[in-house]
Formats: C-alpha cells, structure tokens, sequence
C-alpha cells in the first residue's frame, strides 16, 4: 500500500463489549469471506469484489449496527454494496445480518474508509450512504468530522455522474457544516426542492437505530440528498 494511504489516522473506538461466542465464530469465518482487499498498488474496480458483476455498487461509510444496508441489499440484489466499519461490534452485527438474510451482494472494508476511498476507481460508485457519522461537537475535533471538502473532493471522483450522496445527522452544528461544504462543492448539487425533502426520510430510505435514538430524545433527523454534478466533456 502507498505511503499516502498508510499515513492515515482513524479517530473513535474500535470495540466496545465482548464478543459472544456465536459473534466471535462469525468473524472468524465469514469475514475473510466478505473481506475486501485493497490493492498494494493501482486502484480497485469494485465490481470485481463480487462473482457475478453487479449493475451498480453503492458505499455506505460508517454502517452501526449495518441494519440499513442489510436492508438495502436484500431490496436490491442487482446491487453490490461495501460497508465501512472500524466498530467490531458492529461488522459483526453486520455479519450475522449477511448470513441471516443469506445476502451475497455484500462486502465489508472493516477499517478507516480513507483508505478504501483512495483505492477506489473513478467513476466506480453508483451511490454513497453517510448516515448519523460523529459530529464531534467540539471545536477542537472538528478536523475529525467525515464530511470534509476532502472527503467530498474525493468522493466527487469515484462517483458516477448522476450518483446520490446520502447524509443525514441529527446534530445541527454538523448539519450546518455539512450544508456549508456540500452545497458550495462544484461536483454536487443539492436535490431539495421542499421542507418536506429533508425533514421526512424518503420512502426508500431505510431507518438506523441512531435515527430513533435521536427521535426518542427529542433530535429531529435531517435527510439530505445531493447528485453528482455531469462532468463537462474534455
């Protein structure tokens, strides 16, 4: 892996509880199989993570407890989907969702996603999931925050022309931050139309168990939908 890749830092916990002996088998047996493999050098078609090519790929970073994209993948098998998580409780939740469902569309980068974002290819995501990331609310820890104009420089690269960012917070510091940087990106262009556009989650749009822990404590979920701008023609 190159230098610029290994220089990576990763902000956040990496285990909370125990695992259960059920939970610990798991990992051990179906994670290599659902593994992704970044490549040493060059760049990774995500398509070929998969033994059947899929018709498009989609990324979520920073999957939880992976209810939402298991959700996903078991509505779209025509699609291939690569979850990020560096919270070992939560890959193997994920985990016991791909074996429960018997989904096979599915693959997990269990580590910082920075790195997978780097191997990427161009134009080789067809949809991107940021659902509730951590907002670290104070001042000093902002660098920390996932929605960066880095981020979305890079994210801008891998996605198709057309391709739907999805991000959705409950926090209204990050709220404003991330609308600062993603509606003054050039790449994306904001899609709401209507209050109704952001407020209410779209019909296609699975539930996460942070979105009703922010709603049970009185945190009202802001959806937020952007599409890859064309890219202009050489």
């Amino acid at each position: 892996m190159d230098e610029a890749r290994s220089r990576q830092q990763f902000y956040g916990r990496r285990r909370g509880r125990p695992l259960r002996t059920g939970q610990r088998e798991r990992r051990q047996s179906l994670l290599p199989q659902v593994s992704v493999a970044l490549p040493e050098n060059g760049t990774l078609d995500p398509k070929s993570l998969f033994p059947t090519p899929p018709r498009e790929v989609w990324l979520e970073i920073g999957f939880g407890g992976g209810e939402h994209l298991a959700e996903q993948a078991e509505r779209h098998p025509e699609i291939g989907f690569i979850g990020c998580e560096v919270f070992e409780n939560g890959v193997v939740k994920l985990l016991g969702e791909i074996a429960g469902r018997g989904l096979v569309n599915t693959r997990i980068h269990a580590d910082d996603a920075r790195p997978l974002l780097a191997a990427l290819a161009a134009n080789s995501i067809g949809r991107v999931f940021i659902l509730f990331p951590d907002p670290w609310p104070k001042a000093r820890h902002r660098k920390r925050r996932l929605v960066t104009p880095a981020t979305l420089d890079r994210l801008s690269e891998i996605m198709v022309d057309g391709a739907e960012l999805r991000l959705a917070t409950d926090d209204p510091d990050y709220l404003s931050w991330i609308l600062e940087h993603a509606t003054t990106h050039p790449a994306f262009v904001w899609t709401a139309r209507r209050p109704t556009d952001w407020r209410e989650r779209p019909f296609d749009w699975s539930p996460t168990r942070y979105e009703a822990k922010a709603r049970k404590a009185g945190r009202p979920p802001i959806f937020l939908r952007f599409e890859r701008r064309p890219r202009q023609a050489a």
